[in-house]
């Protein structure tokens, strides 16, 4: 074997790296991530940043593969494309990401086939495979997520004689408390944009007669439905509201993800929703599911909901929740998927909620980092 890179191949990839910033030293344990630590260890050390990844580079592509199968300077250059945001430093370390999979692979190099010709793989604009994990996380996530019923009441009794309930999502953040929207614990519709309000008692008491039906996948088969037992925290600007479930889950609660998510120029995040759209049996919006904007209080996306997926969680790849899903919103000249789209799906922050509870309900705020922690 002569090599994964030319010469000229690695000083280019030498330069990029110090360019983007990649060459620091203190990036240098990211970009050797999941490289075996005993090959790791054999790498000369330098004190110039230059001279560290261009040593680092030489000496992988040298390097057919380990003896876990495993080829570092793909697992290298991987890392490097998930670090990178800059667009010319992004396709130079993918096109050769490209190279050194094929070429660890067996697979023919077709470098520019002409119009029509067929080669065996190829990524189109970015790679959107995940690991195969990634699905068994999803179905862990769904267990956690309940179709809600919330029936209206008017003056202290049910609400006659269009007292039927209304459909939502929630899900939980405890073993025993539920997260959901407040106009779906609210239970009034309205039109023009208008929602009437319920009376503060009305509203108590439609969290106590509220049912969360989980593991809800098919029409086909009964699943029990959780009892409510108080209202602990709602606010109706956020759109969120808490409640306390008459007993505790053996369901995993969802976690929340650490950081706020960010959206840059030219960056495509995706997120996942799982979701009772309708009151129907539970769905997962995965594939249309890229986010459009995100600012210090919302995030905006364009995955698939209907009425009823109020209140669902907003999850990353890493299925922790980001933001609670609240509705839609008119937007203009905005496209997507070659076509104009009048709306945008909307959720609120997890972060902005959790600084709410934080500062008007601490004694629930606790308890859910109590149980974020465990």
């Amino acid at each position: 074997m002569t090599g994964y890179l030319t010469p000229d191949e690695v000083l280019s990839l030498r330069d990029t790296a110090l360019e983007t910033g990649l060459a620091d030293p203190t990036v240098r344990p990211l970009l050797f991530d999941g490289i075996m630590p005993l090959y790791r260890g054999t790498l000369p050390l330098l004190a110039a940043p230059g001279r560290q990844v261009h040593s680092d580079l030489n000496h992988m592509s040298q390097v057919e593969r380990l003896v876990d199968g495993s080829v570092p300077l793909e697992i290298w250059l991987r890392n490097a494309v998930a670090q990178t945001t800059e667009a010319a430093a992004l396709a130079l370390l993918q096109g050769a990401l490209d190279h050194v999979a094929r070429s660890a692979g067996g697979e023919p190099e077709i470098v520019a086939p002409p119009a029509g010709a067929e080669v065996k793989e190829e990524i189109v604009h970015r790679d959107d495979t995940v690991p195969f994990g990634f699905l068994r996380g999803g179905d862990l996530a769904g267990m956690a997520v309940a179709r809600l019923k919330v029936f209206p009441y008017q003056d202290g009794e049910p609400a006659r004689p269009n007292g039927y309930p209304h459909a939502g999502t929630g899900w939980l953040i405890t073993p025993t408390l539920l997260v959901t929207n407040h106009h779906v614990v609210n239970a009034r519709s309205g039109t023009g944009g208008a929602r009437p309000l319920a009376a503060d008692g009305d509203l108590h008491l439609q969290a106590r007669h509220a049912l969360a039906r989980f593991d809800f996948e098919s029409d086909d088969e009964e699943t029990e439905e959780a009892t409510v037992g108080e209202l602990v925290a709602a606010d109706g600007e956020l759109d969120y509201a808490i409640l306390r479930l008459t007993a505790e889950r053996t369901h995993p609660a969802l976690r929340l993800a650490s950081r706020p998510l960010t959206v840059t120029d030219g960056e495509v995040v995706p997120v996942n929703i799982i979701q009772h759209p309708g009151g129907q049996p539970k769905r997962v919006a995965l594939r249309n599911n890229l986010v459009y904007a995100a600012d210090e209080h919302d995030v905006r996306y364009f995955t698939d909901t209907r009425g009823g997926s109020s209140g669902s969680p907003v999850l990353d790849d890493d299925w922790k929740v980001v933001a609670l899903h609240r509705g839609t919103r008119r937007v203009e000249d905005v496209m997507f998927q070659g076509r104009t789209t009048a709306f945008v799906n909307v959720g609120t922050r997890m972060s902005v909620v959790m600084s709410h509870l934080a500062a008007h309900t601490p004694d629930i705020h606790a308890e859910i980092e109590r149980a974020q922690q465990d």
